[in-house]
Protein backbone atom coordinates (compact mmCIF):
# COMPACT_ATOMS: atom_id res chain seq x y z
CA UNK A 1 0.00 0.00 0.00
CA UNK A 2 1.61 3.59 -0.85
CA UNK A 3 1.64 5.94 2.01
CA UNK A 4 -0.56 8.43 -0.21
CA UNK A 5 -3.01 5.47 0.59
CA UNK A 6 -2.55 5.14 4.33
CA UNK A 7 -5.15 7.04 7.24
CA UNK A 8 -2.69 9.43 8.88
CA UNK A 9 -4.24 10.67 12.12
CA UNK A 10 -3.20 13.73 13.59
CA UNK A 11 -3.91 15.12 17.24
CA UNK A 12 -3.92 18.99 18.10
CA UNK A 13 -3.88 20.67 21.04
CA UNK A 14 -4.13 24.48 22.33
CA UNK A 15 -4.38 25.71 25.93
CA UNK A 16 -3.28 29.29 25.13
CA UNK A 17 -5.05 32.39 23.30
CA UNK A 18 -8.22 31.17 21.33
CA UNK A 19 -7.55 27.68 21.04
CA UNK A 20 -9.99 27.00 18.16
CA UNK A 21 -8.74 29.50 16.17
CA UNK A 22 -5.28 27.79 16.16
CA UNK A 23 -6.01 24.99 15.83
CA UNK A 24 -7.65 25.86 12.54
CA UNK A 25 -4.89 28.02 11.18
CA UNK A 26 -2.54 25.20 12.11
CA UNK A 27 -4.59 22.77 9.94
CA UNK A 28 -4.92 25.24 6.89
CA UNK A 29 -0.94 25.07 7.16
CA UNK A 30 -0.66 21.62 7.41
CA UNK A 31 -3.18 21.74 4.06
CA UNK A 32 -0.64 23.89 2.64
CA UNK A 33 2.06 21.47 2.75
CA UNK A 34 3.19 20.25 -0.31
CA UNK A 35 1.68 16.82 -0.93
CA UNK A 36 -0.39 16.83 2.21
CA UNK A 37 -4.44 16.55 1.30
CA UNK A 38 -6.58 17.48 4.43
CA UNK A 39 -9.56 14.17 4.61
CA UNK A 40 -11.42 15.62 7.78
CA UNK A 41 -11.39 17.69 11.15
CA UNK A 42 -13.25 16.46 14.47
CA UNK A 43 -15.13 19.31 16.07
CA UNK A 44 -12.91 21.11 18.94
CA UNK A 45 -13.00 19.30 22.11
CA UNK A 46 -12.75 21.66 25.56
CA UNK A 47 -11.33 19.87 28.35
CA UNK A 48 -9.00 20.42 31.75
CA UNK A 49 -5.11 19.58 31.21
CA UNK A 50 -4.50 16.07 31.65
CA UNK A 51 -0.74 15.44 33.34
CA UNK A 52 0.16 19.06 34.07
CA UNK A 53 -1.30 22.04 36.38
CA UNK A 54 -2.93 24.86 34.43
CA UNK A 55 -5.76 27.05 34.90
CA UNK A 56 -5.91 26.90 31.10
CA UNK A 57 -8.25 24.38 29.51
CA UNK A 58 -7.13 22.81 26.05
CA UNK A 59 -9.35 22.66 22.57
CA UNK A 60 -8.50 19.59 21.05
CA UNK A 61 -9.46 17.91 17.96
CA UNK A 62 -7.83 15.00 15.37
CA UNK A 63 -7.58 15.62 11.86
CA UNK A 64 -7.14 13.06 9.00
CA UNK A 65 -4.47 13.30 6.19
CA UNK A 66 -3.02 11.80 3.04
CA UNK A 67 0.52 12.33 2.39
CA UNK A 68 3.57 10.89 0.32
CA UNK A 69 5.54 12.18 3.28
CA UNK A 70 7.53 9.51 5.86
CA UNK A 71 6.74 9.65 9.44
CA UNK A 72 9.78 11.65 10.25
CA UNK A 73 9.43 14.23 7.16
CA UNK A 74 5.35 14.89 8.64
CA UNK A 75 6.90 15.53 11.90
CA UNK A 76 9.60 17.86 11.07
CA UNK A 77 6.58 19.32 9.42
CA UNK A 78 4.24 18.95 12.47
CA UNK A 79 7.20 20.60 14.44
CA UNK A 80 7.66 23.66 12.09
CA UNK A 81 3.87 24.60 11.85
CA UNK A 82 3.92 24.51 16.12
CA UNK A 83 7.14 27.04 15.94
CA UNK A 84 5.03 29.31 13.14
CA UNK A 85 2.19 29.22 15.56
CA UNK A 86 4.77 30.31 18.45
CA UNK A 87 5.15 27.47 20.70
CA UNK A 88 8.53 27.63 22.39
CA UNK A 89 9.70 24.74 24.00
CA UNK A 90 11.60 25.93 27.37
CA UNK A 91 14.92 22.99 27.60
CA UNK A 92 15.04 23.37 31.18
CA UNK A 93 11.56 22.67 31.88
CA UNK A 94 10.51 19.28 32.51
CA UNK A 95 7.10 17.69 31.86
CA UNK A 96 4.04 18.88 29.84
CA UNK A 97 3.97 22.64 30.04
CA UNK A 98 1.04 25.32 28.62
CA UNK A 99 1.49 25.69 25.10
CA UNK A 100 0.16 27.90 21.74
CA UNK A 101 0.12 24.74 19.72
CA UNK A 102 0.88 20.94 20.10
CA UNK A 103 0.40 18.71 16.72
CA UNK A 104 1.17 14.73 17.91
CA UNK A 105 1.71 12.29 14.80
CA UNK A 106 -1.04 9.28 16.30
CA UNK A 107 -1.31 7.18 13.77
CA UNK A 108 0.33 6.34 10.20
CA UNK A 109 -1.81 3.79 8.83
CA UNK A 110 -0.65 0.27 10.72
CA UNK A 111 2.92 1.81 11.13
CA UNK A 112 4.59 0.74 14.30
CA UNK A 113 7.66 3.02 14.70
CA UNK A 114 10.33 3.87 17.15
CA UNK A 115 13.11 6.55 17.15
CA UNK A 116 14.71 8.49 19.29
CA UNK A 117 12.15 11.42 18.58
CA UNK A 118 9.33 9.32 17.52
CA UNK A 119 6.95 7.17 18.59
CA UNK A 120 3.91 5.73 16.30
CA UNK A 121 1.51 5.03 17.24
CA UNK A 122 1.07 7.45 20.02
CA UNK A 123 2.40 5.92 23.24
CA UNK A 124 -0.01 8.00 24.78
CA UNK A 125 -3.26 7.73 22.86
CA UNK A 126 -5.10 4.58 24.51
CA UNK A 127 -5.04 6.62 28.07
CA UNK A 128 -6.45 10.17 26.50
CA UNK A 129 -10.40 10.87 26.06
CA UNK A 130 -8.99 14.02 24.53
CA UNK A 131 -7.32 12.54 21.54
CA UNK A 132 -10.19 8.91 21.97
CA UNK A 133 -12.68 11.23 21.88
CA UNK A 134 -12.62 13.17 18.48
CA UNK A 135 -10.99 10.34 16.92
CA UNK A 136 -13.89 8.09 17.20
CA UNK A 137 -15.44 10.95 15.86
CA UNK A 138 -14.01 10.50 12.71
CA UNK A 139 -12.51 7.74 12.59
CA UNK A 140 -14.22 5.13 14.94
CA UNK A 141 -13.86 2.01 13.08
CA UNK A 142 -10.10 2.70 12.75
CA UNK A 143 -8.05 -0.86 13.52
CA UNK A 144 -5.56 0.04 15.96
CA UNK A 145 -2.71 -1.75 15.36
CA UNK A 146 -1.44 -2.53 18.50
CA UNK A 147 -4.64 -3.17 20.50
CA UNK A 148 -6.11 -4.51 17.13
CA UNK A 149 -9.59 -4.04 17.79
CA UNK A 150 -11.44 -0.28 16.64
CA UNK A 151 -11.02 3.36 18.05
CA UNK A 152 -14.57 3.16 19.03
CA UNK A 153 -13.77 0.67 21.55
CA UNK A 154 -10.58 1.60 22.62
CA UNK A 155 -12.63 4.73 23.51
CA UNK A 156 -15.60 2.05 25.40
CA UNK A 157 -12.32 0.49 27.67
CA UNK A 158 -11.36 3.92 28.52
CA UNK A 159 -14.52 5.40 29.43
CA UNK A 160 -15.66 1.68 31.35
CA UNK A 161 -11.84 1.62 33.37
CA UNK A 162 -12.64 2.96 36.44
CA UNK A 163 -9.05 3.19 37.89
CA UNK A 164 -8.08 5.09 34.52
CA UNK A 165 -6.35 8.60 35.22
CA UNK A 166 -9.08 10.29 37.46
CA UNK A 167 -8.18 13.83 36.35
CA UNK A 168 -9.38 12.66 33.18
CA UNK A 169 -13.02 11.77 34.60
CA UNK A 170 -12.97 15.48 35.83
CA UNK A 171 -12.05 17.27 32.83
CA UNK A 172 -15.50 17.62 31.30
CA UNK A 173 -14.73 16.83 27.86
CA UNK A 174 -17.48 18.55 25.55
CA UNK A 175 -17.29 18.97 22.02
CA UNK A 176 -18.17 22.11 20.58
CA UNK A 177 -18.94 23.80 17.12
CA UNK A 178 -16.15 25.49 14.94
CA UNK A 179 -16.53 28.75 14.67
CA UNK A 180 -17.21 29.10 11.23
CA UNK A 181 -19.34 25.94 9.66
CA UNK A 182 -17.52 25.58 6.09
CA UNK A 183 -14.80 23.58 4.04
CA UNK A 184 -12.13 24.52 5.06
CA UNK A 185 -10.34 21.32 3.52
CA UNK A 186 -10.64 19.26 0.40
CA UNK A 187 -12.41 16.06 0.66
CA UNK A 188 -11.06 12.47 -0.37
CA UNK A 189 -12.96 10.54 -1.56
CA UNK A 190 -12.47 7.47 0.95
Amino acid sequence: MAARDLRIFIGLGSNLGDGMRQLLTAWDLLGAAPGVSLVRLSNPYRGAPVGMVSDNWFTNAVGEIRTEMSPLWLLRHLLAIETIMGRRRDSEETGYQDRVLDLDLLYYGALRLVTANLRVPHPERRRRLFVLEPLAEIARDFIDCEASCPVAMLLADLRRCEDALPEQRRQSLHAEVWPEVSQRFSSVDL
